[in-house]
Formats: structure tokens, sequence, C-alpha cells
């Protein structure tokens, strides 16, 4: 191989990996809501978590990002370890989809069918449909499937380039001799790994086998051991994604070190016991693009047939390896390896927001408790559990523009938009929790009491806004569009009551039956409570996606709730 022969061989192999990695990227974007939907849908079940990490790994055309996504998942909460490994044993299987493209390459036949199913046929037309979609629709779905064929062209170019760079090399003694000593297993498991350790892919690595076999120097007795190989090799990516992870995400990542690792000694046992003791002549025999395509196929289905039954013996052994600490390991959030995949980052995303908005919501409830009955202890959880949304709604916020500033959907791009509105909301109730405890410590190291009367308006006034917090937190986290509806209505009543109660406040005031201390301090109430109302609509407001809320005095569903809440919340 001379030097030219060289750059052609690193220029294709450079535009191999990058095309795999463009075509990733988009696929995962692409897939959007679908990608969630089947993520959302695993269960601890072994089938069912195998087919989520097939299906997974099939759309986006990479085990090891798929591992890494999984690691993520272990480390932010959102899947258990049990869960992760079916997911990465159906990973596996789901990576075996790019060789099979590849080996169209190796397609040989004259007439026109044939022909048209040749890469070389049919990548240019893709290249021109990719870049009419990618410069014509900016910013859409199209654009993604443009990408998609722009990548899987420069893919295929790629290939082509590589498999001309070393079609010399067939009449190469030395080259020759290479393969013939990959023959030994151990040496062609030891070149596959480390192959693949490197370009962290193996689908990249079947593609370079699957490129210098069309040289016809590559034998299937090389390339089975080679191909056993790179299913260790891919296991890099996923421990470097577990450093600094918690201990169940090393723990999958470990995982996936000793599934692959068992499968590939067991078969590679098997494989040198074959080849010793029956000699088939199909070994000898050069392997054809397709032939590999099989040989991963096959490896990965047998490695996964034979050890899922084990999947409790693997759980067991990792915790055995990487024991849990004195001390019960506080959980991972927002986990910085999912922001590769755009909707899944939205989804743990939207769980911490789950967890923040029942934080905010206890909040308000114990400030509102502290006004009716005041404890120095329940002043302090108030302060707690504002201190705790504060630290949501600061790692939320960093990790949704950090995700805002990456290629996303548009869907995507608006769903965080609600996320960050909505997190705002939560924090600001949280505040006026806050607020409530300090008004109600404050009349209690003062000594001020409100009169009976105050205090049945206030009871009333607390009851429907410790409804409309129900209303509206439910309405988000379990999408009851139908109780998101029955906001508007509740909030407008909230409005005219905190109206009124100010109003029977100056009367008191007028007749000497409250002091101006006094009315400070309920000032203070009535705002916070009414205002903690107006963001429980601001998030009705988002659970229905939209700008703002259409059910207003005009609507006849929002006049009878309205008279409805007006009559629960009456203050005669």
């Amino acid at each position: 191989m001379d030097i030219f022969q060289l750059l052609s061989m690193a220029g294709g192999l450079s535009l191999f990996l990058f095309g795999m990695d463009l075509m990733g990227q988009a696929l995962e974007r692409r897939a959007g809501d679908g990608l969630r939907d089947l993520l959302g849908r695993l269960t601890t079940g072994r089938a069912a978590g195998l087919l989520t990490g097939l299906g997974v790994t099939a759309v986006i055309q990479s085990s090891s990002a798929a591992t890494v996504m999984v690691v993520g998942f272990v480390n932010s909460g959102l899947m258990t370890l049990r869960q992760s490994i079916h997911v990465i044993m159906g990973a596996n299987i789901g990576t075996t989809v790019t060789p099979w493209l590849l080996s169209l390459a190796g397609l040989d036949g004259g007439n026109v069918f044939v022909r048209l199913l040749k890469p070389s046929s049919f990548t240019p037309v893709l290249a021109v449909i990719g870049i009419v979609l990618y410069m014509a629709f900016p910013n859409t779905k199209r654009r993604d499937t443009g990408v998609i064929l722009l990548g899987f062209a420069t893919l295929m170019t790629g290939m082509e380039t590589m498999s001309g760079a070393v079609s010399g090399l067939g009449d190469s003694p030395g080259f020759r001799q290479l393969f013939v000593l990959f023959q030994n297993p151990l040496l062609g498991l030891l070149a596959g790994a480390l192959l693949t350790a490197v370009i962290q892919s193996s689908s990249a690595s079947v593609g370079i086998l699957q490129a210098l076999a069309a040289t016809g120097q590559v034998s299937y007795a090389a390339a089975i051991p080679i191909i056993m190989g790179q299913n260790i090799g891919t296991c890099a990516t996923t421990l470097l994604a577990a450093i600094g992870a918690g201990k169940n995400a090393k723990r999958a990542a470990l995982v996936h070190l000793s599934f692959n690792t068992a499968g590939s000694a067991l078969w590679l046992t098997v494989f040198w016991v074959v080849k010793a003791a029956l000699r088939p002549p199909f070994l000898n025999t050069s392997a054809s693009l397709a032939g590999i395509a099989a040989v991963h196929t096959g490896f990965n289905l047998l490695c996964t047939l034979l050890l899922l039954p084990l999947s409790g013996a693997f759980e067991g052994l990792v915790t055995r390896l990487i024991p849990d600490g004195p001390r019960p390991e506080p959980p991972a959030q927002l986990d910085p390896r999912l922001l590769a995949a755009p909707p899944v980052a939205l989804e743990q995303c939207r769980a911490v927001a789950a967890k923040m908005a029942q934080t905010a919501g206890t909040a308000l409830r114990r400030g509102m408790a502290a006004v009716r009955e005041f404890s120095p202890a329940l002043a302090a959880s108030v302060r707690e559990l504002e201190n705790q949304t504060d630290h949501y709604e600061d790692i939320l916020s960093a990790y949704l523009v950090e995700l805002s500033a990456r290629p996303v959907s548009g869907a995507d791009s608006a769903q965080a938009a609600r996320l960050l509105k909505l997190i705002g909301d939560l924090e600001r109730i949280s505040d006026h929790g806050e607020n409530l405890a300090e008004s109600a410590e404050e009349l209690h190291k003062k000594g001020i009491r409100f009169s009976p009367a105050a205090r049945r308006e206030l009871d009333v006034l607390s009851a429907a806004v410790e409804e409309i917090l129900e209303l509206a937190l439910s309405a988000w986290l379990e999408g009851d569009r139908e109780r998101a509806a029955l906001v508007a209505p509740l909030e407008e009543v909230i409005d005219q009551l905190k109206e009124r109660l100010r109003t029977s406040h100056i009367l008191r005031l007028q007749q000497g039956g409250c002091t101006i201390e006094a009315g400070f301090v309920w000032s203070d109430l009535l705002t916070d409570l009414e205002r903690a109302a107006d963001h429980c609509s601001n998030i009705a407001e988002n659970a229905l996606e939209l700008g703002r809320h259409p059910l207003r005095e005009a609507d006849p569903d929002f006049r009878a709730q309205y008279d409805r809440f007006s009559k629960k919340y009456a203050l005669d």
C-alpha cells in the first residue's frame, strides 16, 4: 500500500465514522416522542426490556450510545439495575442492523434490480434527496430526515472508499500473513477488542472488517474471533461513561462488560474446540460482507439466548463486586450523559420537575398550616422544603438551558420552554409558602391574634387555595385536562375573595376590631395566598399547553364552575 492508498484509506474511514455519527444523531432527533414512548413502556419483564434495548439501538444505530443512555437512566433513577440488564442484552442484538446495510456493497450481478440495490447506484440518489430536504426545510423533522440520508450516503461513500483503498492488499503477502495470524482465536479476539475500544463503535469496527474482507484475504477463521472481540471492545464506551456515576450506574456498566465477556469467552471456547476437532472447510474460505453480517447477528443472538436466563446471576455478581456502602447513596439527578438523547433527557427533567412540584406543594400547605397553628418545627420544615425547591430550580434551569443549546426538534424545544416556565411557578409557590410561615412566626412572636371573624375568612381563602393547588398539580402530573379546566374559575373566585377580605379588614379596623399592626400581616397573608393561586393557574395553563386559558366569563362551562366555587367558598 503506497502513501496515496493510505491517505485514501484514512479519508474513507473518516467519512465512514462521521457518516455513522451524523446518521445516529439525526435518527435520535427524528425518533423524538417515539423513542420516549418506547422507553416509557419499559417494564421489569425480560422480554419487554430486551425488545426495548433492541428497538432503541436499531433506531439510533449504536449499541455504545444505547448502553451509555442506560447508564444515565440507572444513574438518574429512571431505570433499575435489573431493567438495565435486559436492555443491554437487547442492545447487542439491535446493533447488528448496520452491518447488514453495509453488506449491500458486496452484491454482485448484472441485472438491473441487483445493480439498483448496490450502494454505488442508490447512494447518490439518497444524497440528492437529503441535501434538498436539508436546505429546503430548516428546523423541521424533514430536515432531520435529510441529515439521516446525507449521513447514510456519507457512510456508504466512506465504506466504498475504504474498500477501494485496500483492494490492492489482496496480493500483498504481508497482509495475507496478518490475517493468517488472526486465525489464532486469542489474537483475533484481542485485535477485535482493541479496534472497537479505540473507535468506540462495534458497528463501525464490523464495517471496517467488511471493507478489509473485500480483498478476499479475510477467512471466516479470522473473522469470527475478531467479531467476538468486538463485543468486548464496545464495553469501553460504557465503562468510560460510568466514571463519576453512582454505584448502580457503575454496576450497569459492569453488567455490560461481564455479559459480553462471558458470551465471547464461552463461544470462543466452542469455536476453538470445533475448529480443532472437526476442522470445517468453510472456516478457510474467504468471508463475504453478508457472511460477516450473518456471523455478527448469529453470535449476538446466541449470546443473548444463552445468558438471558442468567440475568439475575449477573445482577448478584455486580452487586457483590460493587457493594453498597454503610450509608445509602443519594440518587443522582439530571445525568449529563442523557443530553445526547434529548427526548430522554426531557423525560428525566419531567421526573425531577414532578419531585419539585410535590416539594413546592408541601411547602405551601405547611405554610398555611403554620398560620393556623404555629410551631417552630413546622416553620423550619417549610424553610427546608423551600431550599430543596430552590435546588431543583437551579439544576433544572441549567440542564434545560444546556439541552436547548443542542440541536433538538421543535416539539422538544417547546417542551423544554414549558418546563422552564413550570419550574419558575413552582419555585414561587414554595416562596409564598415560606412567606406564610414567616408571617405566622411574626404573629407568634408579637402575640398578635386575629378576630374570630378574620380567622374564619382566612380559613375559607386557605381552603380555596389548597384546592386550587391540588387541582393544578394533579392536572400537570397526571395530564388531567378536566382538572386543569377547573383552575381558572377557582382562581377568579380566589381573586374576588382576596378583595372582599381586604374590605372586611378595613371595616374591622374602622370599628376597632383589628389593629394596624395586625393589618400589615393580614395584607401580606392575602397577597401570598392570592399570588400562589395565580401560579397554580399558570401551571394549569402549562398542563393544557396554552398561552392563556380559554375558559373565561363568556364560556358557559366557565360560568357554571365559577358559580359552583363561589357557593362553595362563600363567606356568609
